[in-house]
């Protein structure tokens, strides 16, 4: 597997540390504060990076939805303004920027239009995140891929052949493909983690990671006892909060548990290589009964 270089001697890959990202999304409801407090508790946490979700309305809401009412916590009002009100524009993204610069944490974001990568590009994020349901939009993968920074293309609500085709066309080069099951929060059953190693297979030469939905963290640790090169995980300060997302997110505590979970398997994964560590020699001199030539 080649490693992907994200920014200097930082890879994403076989032999570099799983790359662990908490997904903020839309989770920060539309308030800087909250978003700062979810980026330092990311941070506290362990995670290399924060995600967040960019959006032109306009362009992402179909027309039919526009003036559907909503409740939320500003009011009733139509799902086009809730979106609006949601979004972050240059203010919010730009302190957001600064502030993670501050921490030393990673930034970056799944952008949904092509309005959205060229607002996207003036902060020059370590990568861009493809969501699965941006997986066969063709256009917006050219956008994307036009930057030439490296691209996590995320599978979940598709198929084999709708990712052989998107690998195809955006090319092998700085990319890496996350398996991904699109329901929230994920049952156990179909998250099929056994997918990662699939992946490799079928593409061998690409970092392979997971997106995970579910509510447990478990699954998530064993992504990376399976092979996966990078974990993203939907991150909240409360998964009560009102939100779409939040009840299939990792809370603070959670997420810190998760990032010494993983950390602890791929020190206790190894090399593969048999030997006798220095710690066993006392219990091997003390333990094994010594034989002689007449009970060999």
């Amino acid at each position: 597997m080649q490693a992907v270089e994200i920014r200097k001697n930082r890879f994403i890959g076989a032999g570099h540390p799983a790359y662990i990202i908490a997904e903020i999304g839309i989770n920060h409801n539309g308030s800087l504060d909250l978003a700062k407090q979810l980026i330092s508790e990311a941070a506290k946490a362990g995670c290399d990076a924060v995600k967040f979700q960019k959006r032109t309305p306009e362009l992402c809401v179909p027309k039919d939805q526009w003036e559907k009412q909503r409740d939320t916590p500003w009011g009733r009002m139509s799902y086009i303004d809730y979106k609006r009100k949601t979004e972050f524009g240059q203010a919010e993204y730009t302190a957001i920027d600064d502030y993670c610069r501050a921490l030393g944490i990673d930034w970056f974001a799944s952008c949904w239009d092509e309005p959205s990568v060229d607002f996207m590009e003036q902060f020059a994020p370590v990568l861009y995140k493809m969501a699965s349901a941006s997986l066969t939009d063709k256009p917006l993968l050219d956008r994307v891929r036009a930057t030439g920074r490296p691209l996590m293309l995320s599978t979940g609500m598709s198929t084999l052949d709708e990712i052989h085709q998107a690998v195809k066309w955006v090319g092998l080069d700085k990319l890496m493909i996350a398996h991904s099951t699109s329901s929230y929060p994920c049952p156990p059953a179909e998250l099929n983690l056994r997918m990662v190693p699939v992946l490799q297979g079928m593409f061998p030469n690409t970092p392979i990671g997971y997106s995970g939905h579910e509510t447990g963290l478990a699954t998530t640790v064993a992504a990376v006892t399976l092979g996966a090169s990078f974990v993203e995980r939907h991150f909240t300060l409360d998964r009560a909060m009102w939100g779409s997302d939040h009840a299939a997110s990792v809370e603070p505590g959670g997420m810190a548990k998760l990032v010494r979970d993983i950390r602890d398997v791929e020190e206790g994964l190894g090399d593969g290589v048999k030997r006798v560590y220095d710690s066993e020699l006392e219990p091997r001199a003390r333990l094994r009964r010594e034989l002689t030539p007449n009970n060999a």
